[in-house]
């Protein structure tokens, strides 16, 4: 259960919409420029609402596809181990992928991902992440579509998770004390 004692809010609901509504438009743009469709790839489980929202804001066609993969666990910090626990159903031979994440922190996981769809002959390969760390990078990668840039704090909400909670609060929170969630 939410409790307002543990979680305050960083990036409120509407600024979060406006920024995605943004985003979209930029990618719309982007994309039709260059005649291309793009495929947006969400990361999940945490980048679900972010892909619900962007890909309606997004005004051409468009494909989808899901992965999962696993850095964290139950913990607060990254294991700086990346595991794949479910694989695209689609080939990516030719197309232009635009991964949709929910936060880049270490920066593994989406350098990892990126060298790996390269590999799998993407044409492009593009990010769109609501939410940038940089504090926290150990990896840099280029990130083409950013919601936001917050400073190093756990935050849950719009998707995000403690131990697979808080992830349907409508706004980014920061989570005060871990322990006590």
């Amino acid at each position: 259960m939410f409790d307002p004692a543990n979680v305050s809010i960083l990036i409120p609901a509407d600024k979060i919409s406006e920024r995605v509504a943004a985003l979209g438009e930029q990618i719309t743009a982007d994309y039709k420029a260059d005649e291309r469709v793009p495929h947006l790839i969400c990361v999940l489980k945490g980048g679900c609402m972010f892909l619900s929202d962007l890909m309606r804001s997004v005004h051409l066609p468009v494909t989808i596809d899901f992965i999962a993969v696993s850095s964290y666990g139950t913990e607060t910090a990254s294991s700086g181990e990346v595991r794949m626990t479910k694989d695209l159903d689609q080939s990516l031979e030719g197309r232009d992928v635009l991964f949709v994440e929910d936060i880049v922190d270490t920066g593994l996981t989406l350098s990892y991902l990126t060298d790996t769809f390269r590999r799998r002959g993407a044409r492009s390969v593009k990010i769109a992440a609501l939410l940038s760390k940089p504090a926290r990078r150990k990896v840099e990668v280029p990130i083409d579509y950013v919601g936001f840039e917050i400073p190093d704090e756990f935050v849950v909400g719009y998707g995000l998770d403690h131990a697979e909670r808080f992830r349907n609060l409508p706004f980014i929170g920061v989570v005060t004390d871990p322990a006590a969630v």
